[in-house]
């Protein structure tokens, strides 16, 4: 197959995991466990996987955060029709990327006021696009920062009326982490928290 082909499948393999995840009617942690060893079975094994090919034979699965029942919120996206667009930094070289915030999510982390801003892509498929850093980065987590939503590429929490699901058990880390050919979009300062969000994807395995 093509590279392009590959990519093309790749996309489609992860908008399928999360349309799976989305309809999956079971428990947490168990809808959680289900969903990472899918994830964890297509980095090892598909070609376009951003584990480089010569690190896939070694590859044991991603490092991740036990199940954190109080990281998982569905606040109401507090529309901000009045933002300026802006341009997202990268991790690497490329044009930069035009985002709109559309609006906010805000909800409490350990008794913090907390908020994000939601951006969506303005070019390419749109879609919303949510990036963070917190209190994890750049020791635990990738010091640009982790993903909760890129539905331009099929990664897609869920949504129902004006709510969003935000939960930090699916965060994850941009490709570049694994490999630098990838130029990836880095969380704005907006999105900066200073509290840790031990959940989702980690750099090393928990102790």
């Amino acid at each position: 197959m093509s590279e392009h082909l590959d990519l093309l499948d790749w996309r489609r393999r992860v908008a399928a995991s999360y349309g799976l995840l989305r309809n999956d009617a079971r428990a947490e942690p168990a809808r959680l466990l289900g969903f990472r060893a899918a994830k964890d079975r297509l980095f090892a094994s598909h070609p376009s996987s951003p584990v480089p090919a010569p690190a896939r034979r070694e590859f044991r699965g991603l490092a991740y955060w036990r199940y954190a029942p109080a990281l998982a919120f569905r606040p109401a996206l507090e529309p901000d029709p009045d933002a300026p667009p802006l341009d997202v930094p990268r991790s690497g070289p490329g044009p930069s990327m035009a985002y709109t915030r559309i609006g906010w999510v805000s909800f409490a982390v350990d008794g913090t006021p907390t908020r994000l801003a939601v951006y969506w892509l303005n070019e390419y498929a749109g879609g919303i696009f949510i990036p963070f850093r917190d209190g994890t980065s750049g020791t635990e987590t990738y010091g640009g920062g982790r993903y909760l939503w890129d539905s331009g590429k099929g990664a897609d929490l869920g949504s129902e009326d004006d709510e969003l699901v935000i939960d930090f058990n699916y965060a994850y880390h941009p490709s570049c982490v694994y490999d630098p050919i990838w130029s990836c979009p880095l969380a704005p300062p907006e999105n900066w928290l200073t509290t840790p969000i031990r959940a989702g994807e980690r750099l090393t395995p928990a102790s």
